[in-house]
C-alpha cells in the first residue's frame, strides 16, 4: 500500500492530494449508512476513519514529512497566535445556547471517537495535502482553493443522512470556509497544524451537546455570524502577528 502511496505521491502530490478528499469522502459517507443500518451513530465511520489516520500517519513518519505537513510545534511563540484564544469562541459557539445530552452513551462514545478522526483527517488532507500541492504554484490561490473546497465539501451533509437542514449546511458551508482560511494562514505562517486539529475536533465533539431544540434558524444565523466575524477579526490580526512566511 505505502509503495503505491508513494508513486502517486512522487508523481504528483496534486493528485495524492485529490486521491484523498475522494477516499475520505467515499468512505464515510459508506460509513454513516452502515452505523444508521446497525442504529448506532458513527459506529462503522469510526473505525474507518481511525484506520485512514493510522495509514496516514505511519506514511508520514516512514517519509519524513512531519515537518512539511505541520505535525510539529511551531517556532512561532504562542503570542503571537494571541495564545490561541479566539479559537475558543469558534470552538464553544455550538453550545450558546445551552448543552444537552439527547443519544445513549455508546452513540456519544462512538461520534467523539470518530470526531478525533475526522478533526486530523480534514486539516492534514485539506490544509496538508491539498493547501502544500497547490501552494509551489501560487501560495495565495493554494489558500483560496483549499479553504473554499473543504466548506463546499460539507454540503454531503445534505445527502449522507445526517438530517441537517438547509439552513444549517449552508451556515455551516460559509463557517467552514472561513474556518479553512484562519486555519491554513495559521498552518501557513506558523509552521504547525497541530492548534488547528485540536480546534477542529473540540469544535466537532461540543456539536453533539448543542441545543439543537433552542436553535432556531435565527438563532442559527445570528450564531454563525457572529462566529465569523470573530474568525474574520482573528485572520486579520494573524497577519500582521505571524511571520508572512513560515520559518
Amino acid at each position: 500500500m505505502y509503495k503505491v502511496l508513494n508513486k502517486i505521491y512522487k508523481k504528483s502530490e496534486l493528485s495524492f492530494a485529490l486521491l484523498w478528499i475522494i477516499t475520505y469522502c467515499v468512505l464515510n459517507s459508506i460509513g454513516n449508512i452502515l452505523s444508521d443500518l446497525i442504529g448506532v451513530n458513527s459506529s462503522i465511520t469510526f473505525i474507518i476513519n481511525a484506520a485512514l489516520t493510522i495509514v496516514i500517519l505511519i506514511w508520514i513518519r516512514k517519509n519524513e514529512l512531519s515537518k512539511k505537513y505541520g505535525l510539529c510545534k511551531s517556532e512561532v511563540p504562542s503570542s503571537s497566535f494571541l495564545w490561541y484564544i479566539p479559537l475558543l469562541v469558534f470552538v464553544s459557539h455550538n453550545v450558546w445556547l445551552g448543552v444537552t445530552i439527547n443519544l445513549p452513551i455508546i452513540d456519544i462514545v462512538c461520534y467523539i471517537l470518530n470526531m478525533i478522526g475526522v478533526g486530523f483527517l480534514e486539516e492534514i488532507i485539506f490544509r496538508g495535502f491539498l493547501f502544500k500541492a497547490l501552494a509551489k504554484d501560487n501560495i495565495k490561490m493554494a489558500m483560496i482553493i483549499s479553504s473554499i473546497t473543504f466548506g463546499v465539501g460539507h454540503i454531503l451533509n445534505l445527502f449522507n443522512g445526517s438530517g441537517m437542514g438547509l439552513v444549517a449546511n449552508m451556515c455551516q458551508i460559509v463557517g467552514a470556509m472561513a474556518c479553512g482560511f484562519l486555519f491554513v494562514i495559521m498552518f501557513h505562517r506558523g509552521g504547525t497544524l497541530l492548534p488547528c486539529i485540536m480546534a477542529h475536533i473540540v469544535n466537532n465533539v461540543i456539536n453533539i451537546f448543542a441545543n439543537e431544540a433552542a436553535m432556531t434558524n435565527q438563532k442559527l444565523i445570528t450564531i454563525s455570524v457572529i462566529n465569523l466575524i470573530v474568525i474574520i477579526i482573528y485572520i486579520l490580526i494573524l497577519r500582521k502577528t505571524l511571520p508572512k512566511e513560515k520559518i
